[in-house]
């Protein structure tokens, strides 16, 4: 039996006045009508109206039962609703985590414009230096920077890729030379952003061929996020890997040089993760959607960036 149903049909034969009238309105037979009620009453255990020839009347209990069954059913139609409309308009909450290595720099611009097109989504920004469990932790969506995604139910979304610049200080040049071959590494303190989705100790370069990885031996220093490795790079401590649009302010100002500028650190992907390509609400269908054109956009910006200061003067 589905009670909802038959809940449905109870009411309306109430507001009807009859099974015939209601029928019409449900676009049913009266026979599957009066059935509905009959299993409705069997189940319950209590009869709901009376039933002559000419009049359908509530009983006392119906009375009691009609009650709460337009209770319920208004609070189901709400329900309904509140879910389409999801599905149609940005609403509620969007909870979004991104790797902080990337977030601040990237992501966080990216939210504030997104915000600015919906003003009245809320938006919760978690950064941390580890990929989350997006259905235990309940994220929407998650961004993830990494030279490869694991094998998971997860639906993803490449947004691009991007690449970080080989720096250190002009004081740091000053005493200790400038690497020409990414195998010079192993005789320079090298300093290491330590997150899961990076291998440790380990620096991979484009090459010809194949991706070249350096063994950097035990860095210097090891930080889970970009912004405590930037200031060290920038303090003379070492040579470190740096997000581009992390790198562009020391490299315009010259508080950073670009080392090995012949040889390219190997691409991460960048990706957007949720759960289900099956009914996505607005919120993350939208949010996708802006992230596909901006993220791209800002990769682009920094491109040119950096090739705008490696061109000679």
């Amino acid at each position: 039996m589905d009670t909802l149903q038959c809940m449905r049909v109870f009411a309306k034969v109430a507001s009807e006045g009859g099974f015939a009238a209601a029928a019409r309105k449900l676009n049913v037979t009266t026979s599957v009508a009066s059935r509905a009620i009959s299993s409705l009453e069997n189940h319950l255990g209590s009869r709901l109206l009376y039933r002559t020839t000419r009049h359908t009347t509530l009983t006392e209990a119906g009375e009691r039962y009609l009650h709460r069954c337009r209770q319920i059913l208004a609070n189901i139609d709400e329900a309904e609703a509140e879910a389409n409309a999801a599905r149609q308009h940005p609403s509620g909450c969007l909870r979004v985590h991104a790797l902080s290595s990337f977030g601040h720099h990237l992501v966080v611009p990216a939210v504030l414009r997104y915000q600015e097109q919906f003003p009245s989504l809320r938006i919760e920004l978690t950064l941390s230096g580890t990929v989350p469990d997006i259905l235990a932790e309940g994220y929407d969506v998650s961004i993830v920077v990494a030279p490869g995604l694991p094998d998971s139910g997860l639906i993803s979304v490449r947004l691009g890729s991007t690449s970080g610049v080989v720096c250190a200080s002009p004081r740091y040049i000053a005493a200790h030379g400038e690497p020409e071959t990414p195998e010079d590494l192993c005789r320079h303190s090298c300093l290491q952003l330590a997150t899961p989705v990076f291998p440790f100790n380990k620096w991979v370069f484009d090459g010809a061929d194949a991706p070249v990885a350096v063994e950097i031996g035990a860095p210097r220093y090891a930080v889970n996020v970009i912004e405590a490795l930037e200031p060290a790079v920038r303090s003379g401590l070492g040579i470190g890997i740096l997000p581009a649009a992390v790198a562009l302010p020391g490299l315009t100002s010259g508080a950073l040089v670009r080392v090995l500028r012949g040889y390219d650190v190997q691409p991460v992907l960048v990706h957007a993760l949720y759960q289900s390509r099956h009914f996505v609400d607005a919120k993350i269908r939208t949010w996708i959607a802006f992230l596909r054109e901006d993220l791209p956009a800002a990769f682009e910006a920094d491109h040119r960036a950096l090739a705008a200061i490696d061109r000679p003067r």
